[in-house]
């Protein structure tokens, strides 16, 4: 018996039929090209805000310009929501084409490769955010016991627009997180069709 796609088993247990695969296929879809829209638009945010920023400040009267250059923890934040901002928009590019043509699917190779390189910049721009906050934390309170000075204090500005950037690369990090997960998914989920393929051919 099946009413509205819940079909009773011989052990009187309800069973869901009524989920098509491709609808599931075309939803992961969508939510991954939306996340790689995002992730692009954020890290080229982030690369923009602590890229551009500096402030130049006077102090006994010789002038001091403040740059992103001058922490080693910014630059790696810039160049690595650049790659991800680059990487994204190519990733987009081929949801895009794949989502006109109709297929959904990827192949193997593909999906190893997708899976490989969204794990690749989740872990390039987490490590990037944690060193920008450690950096940032630093030139907010300073560090007596070395003897280094309260940046902020005196780069006010330079301080915040960092700090909207490294917000904004926060953001990113967690979408490439949840998009690592899909990829993930979408890997697993093809070698179960392959595997079950297999399986029926016996």
């Amino acid at each position: 018996m099946n009413y509205l796609g819940v079909g009773i088993s011989p052990g009187n247990v309800p069973v869901y039929h009524g989920t098509n695969p491709m609808v599931i296929e075309k939803r992961v879809s969508i939510a991954e090209l939306l996340l790689r829209c995002l992730i692009c638009v954020l890290s080229v945010l982030t690369a923009i805000l602590v890229g551009n920023d500096s402030q130049v400040k006077e102090i006994f009267s010789i002038q001091k310009k403040a740059r992103f250059t001058d922490m080693k923890a910014l630059v790696f934040l810039v160049v690595a929501n650049g790659v991800a901002a680059a990487y994204s928009l190519v990733q987009v590019v081929r949801c895009v084409v794949s989502m006109v043509k109709g297929s959904v699917l990827v192949n193997k190779p593909l999906a190893w490769t997708i899976f490989s390189g969204d794990q690749a910049m989740a872990y390039l721009n987490v490590a990037a955010v944690g060193a920008a906050a450690q950096s940032a934390v630093f030139a907010k309170l300073g560090q007596t016991e070395l003897q280094w000075m309260k940046i902020c204090n005196m780069y006010g500005k330079f301080c915040n627009q960092v700090g909207e950037g490294i917000s904004m690369a926060v953001l990113a990090s967690v979408c490439m997180v949840l998009l690592s997960g899909i990829s993930a998914f979408t890997l697993f989920r093809l070698c179960g069709v392959k595997k079950a393929k297999g399986n029926s051919g016996w």
